[in-house]
């Protein structure tokens, strides 16, 4: 069995290395992470301006829409993913 993918030693990968060949890997997930650091700064910024509510439901709900932006951002990487291979596919690629 022939693996296409190309043999890497990540022994040697320092951080910045290591987050450039994961954003090139899969951009989903660093849209996802963007977009949790998204949620969580507006959570924080918001927080003086809950209202009524008490903290532990404000946090709960705040963790309900982070999960919710990473979860679809990498449900959106994986739809993308099977439609190029499967729906787009390249006939000069194969």
């Amino acid at each position: 069995m022939a693996n296409s993918q190309p043999v890497f030693d990540y022994r040697e990968e320092s951080q910045a290395d290591k987050l450039a060949r994961k954003s090139k890997d899969s951009p989903f997930m660093i849209i996802g992470i963007i977009g949790l650091i998204g949620v969580c700064g507006y959570g924080a910024y918001m927080f003086k301006n809950r209202g009524k509510m008490s903290t532990s439901v404000y946090l709960m709900q705040l963790r309900v829409a982070a999960q919710g932006t990473v979860v679809s951002a990498l449900t959106l990487g994986l739809a993308y993913a099977l439609a190029k291979k499967h729906l787009f596919k390249d006939e000069k690629a194969e």
